[in-house]
């Protein structure tokens, strides 16, 4: 859930598409194209591509409309009116932007963009994915060049030597593509829309990803500064909750967050944010998340925040939290919130922690599970279930339900309740009684 995710379960909102308020992203071609597109996309579309590109090297000039036009006007291409128009419009997106996807890329609605092969786009507007038959590349080395410009765009490498790539684009757009022939056939594209402001609390209300009670809930765990993870597949919204409740940290806080690309973008004052780094050509030069947030600590942070956990970072982490850090937080895959013991502990294991050590530090470092589900049918995406995590007579960690809330926007109490709300207040925050919660 980068607040990336509209659509049911998240407020529709004023989102942003790739390179919004910019002259040269996607919001600048919204109108259909026309026979200019045509000319452009027929089998002389390459040729007419390396001629203006080489024209625009020559001279020097960064590739604008009026410098696109002119490189297109000395191409001569038997063209006129409003076709030249189209065709600055494609060939700029073809030089500079995302190609056929640009327009899809504009739309308010759209939060992931997925390219399987030439004609084989698909489009997630929040219900779900669907097929874009009218949106299509001229054959499968194009779809590799979009590839290319699009990983250079975000500073990363992609060739056969490391034929994959996973970052973040100057909009805030989050990029993976991964090149034959790990990918069969054609260049895989995934494009995952980013919001550049993050929702509001009230706005998941008013979307229905939690009812209001389970908005003062949240928050009121915040404040208590009970340490979290936000669990939940792929998709369900984690980072979109993450970065609402960032956005309630009070503001002489400092946060320091820890990423592999950056994807939070929380409305709070004081955020310093470092950002993982692939190995270059030589094999040097990597920095790994565990890095991250090993400097996190020497930052004088407030709350450490992980992005997404997923490997050997798991283990700094628990410590940081069992060091005078609380209030940490962060997200993980996961079926479901009694699976996040597993799930920590298979990643501890990549760091050599054997079971015990790890349980007996996730005891004492997390406090609470917030987990989210999707609904596959209808796309909304919601809180689903907040757990408590308690020790059991072998000295594992496991999770108890505190608070369960359902898809029409009720709230129940569970056997984890009593221990959240003494939790709470022992940090001296008060939690609705359980027959004001329950509806």
């Amino acid at each position: 859930m980068t607040m990336r995710q509209r659509g049911p379960g998240w407020p529709a909102g004023a989102g942003t598409g790739a390179g919004a308020g910019n002259e040269s992203g996607a919001g600048a071609h919204r109108r259909p194209l026309g026979r200019g597109a045509a000319a452009v996309g027929d089998e002389r579309a390459a040729t007419l591509i390396d001629a203006v590109r080489i024209r625009l090297a020559e001279a020097g000039a960064a590739p604008t409309a009026g410098s696109v036009a002119a490189a297109l006007r000395a191409a001569r291409p038997p063209l006129g009116g409003d076709d030249v128009l189209d065709a600055v419009r494609v060939l700029r997106s073809e030089l500079v932007g995302a190609g056929p996807l640009d327009a899809l890329l504009g739309e308010p609605d759209v939060t992931d963009v997925l390219v399987n092969g030439p004609d084989q786009v698909w489009v997630d507007r929040g219900g779900g994915l669907r097929r874009v038959p009218e949106i299509r590349f001229p054959d499968v080395e194009s779809v590799r060049r979009l590839a290319h410009r699009l990983a250079t765009a975000a500073g990363r490498r992609l060739d056969d030597a490391r034929p994959w790539v996973d970052a973040r684009l100057p909009d805030g757009t989050r990029l993976h593509a991964v090149l034959p022939p790990i990918a069969a056939g054609c260049t895989h594209i995934s494009l995952r829309i980013c919001r550049t402001r993050p929702f509001t609390m009230d706005e998941l209300v008013a979307g229905g990803a939690l009812p209001p009670i389970g908005a003062e809930l949240l928050t009121a765990v915040l404040r208590a500064r009970l340490s979290l993870l936000i669990s939940g597949g792929t998709g369900t919204g984690k980072t979109t909750l993450l970065a609402a409740l960032l956005g309630l940290v009070e503001p002489d806080e400092r946060i320091v967050l820890a990423e592999d690309s950056a994807e939070l973008r929380p409305d709070h004052p004081h955020v310093v944010r470092l950002q993982s780094r692939p190995p270059n050509q030589e094999g040097l030069g990597e920095l790994t998340l565990r890095d991250l947030v090993r400097q996190a600590l020497r930052m004088r942070p407030d709350r450490v925040v992980v992005g997404e956990v997923r490997g050997e970072e798991v283990v700094d982490l628990l410590s940081a939290l069992n060091t005078g850090h609380e209030g940490g937080c962060g997200t993980v895959h996961a079926n479901t919130a009694a699976d996040v013991p597993a799930r920590l502990e298979a990643l501890g294991s990549l760091a050599g922690l054997d079971r015990l050590s790890l349980h007996s530090q996730l005891r004492a470092a997390l406090d609470v599970v917030i987990h989210l589900v999707r609904d596959q049918r209808t796309g909304q995406r919601r809180v689903a279930e907040l757990h408590m995590l308690v020790g059991d007579d072998r000295g594992l960690a496991l999770t108890v339900p505190a608070l369960a809330f359902t898809a029409e926007g009720g709230c129940a109490p569970g056997p984890g309740w009593g221990r959240l709300r003494r939790r709470c207040a022992e940090r001296g925050v008060a939690l609705p009684e359980p027959t004001a919660v329950a509806r």
